[in-house]
């Protein structure tokens, strides 16, 4: 990735770590999860460059978030890991991908939303998403890669005790690549989906 690529990512990121909050009294949520993801699909590149277009099925997806905050806006850091993801294809190309082909997600996100019992709540940032590839005849020529990515979202976070809740949560990933149509070289990439999970909310 270019120095400018970085630059940018970075700034980004502070960005987005600008609205986590500062104050002693900051209420955190853990939120293990699990759900699936959706409407996924991607540019797959062979050998000799020939590229294939896919769509993939629904998979399963867990993980866990943390958020912090101590009003409306608060920050959040968000790890997905979907097995299997490349596995079953559905656009009849005839890949048979290997078991162990997956994606991981780490986001560091800005979340708003109420204060209240039931919480519906807007998310977004950026991160890192990391593909693993891998076929069972050797077709591919990238089995890992790490690239920047964003998800946009939301929700409803719901508390029926003090301490325990429960929350709902729809978001879309899609990963940047490099571009030469705009002045900071960064445009949007091919590979994109969908995750909706369930879990258990945690507040202290």
């Amino acid at each position: 990735m270019s120095l400018r690529k970085w630059v940018v990512t970075a700034g980004i990121v502070a960005a987005v770590s600008a609205v986590a909050p500062r104050s002693a009294s900051a209420e955190w949520v853990l939120t293990p999860f699990v759900g699936w993801n959706f409407n996924g699909s991607a540019e797959v590149q062979g050998i000799g460059g020939t590229e294939f277009s896919d769509k993939f099925e629904k998979k399963l997806n867990y993980g866990v978030s943390l958020a912090a905050g101590s009003g409306a806006v608060g920050f959040e850091l968000d790890f997905g890991y979907s097995p299997n993801f490349f596995e079953g294809t559905t656009s009849g190309s005839g890949f048979e991908f290997a078991n162990d082909s997956n994606v991981t997600t780490l986001m560091a996100n800005a979340i708003i939303g109420g204060t209240g019992s039931v919480r519906p709540y807007v998310v977004g940032g950026v991160g890192l998403i990391r593909t693993n590839v891998q076929d069972t005849e050797d077709f591919f020529d990238v089995t890992t890669k790490n690239d920047f990515g964003f998800d946009i979202g939301g929700g409803v976070m719901g508390f029926f005790s003090q301490n325990v809740g429960i929350r709902g949560d729809v978001r879309y990933f899609r990963s940047f690549s490099g571009s030469d149509d705009n002045l900071v070289g960064i445009g949007v990439s091919d590979f994109n989906f969908w995750r909706g999970s369930v879990g258990m909310s945690f507040r202290f």
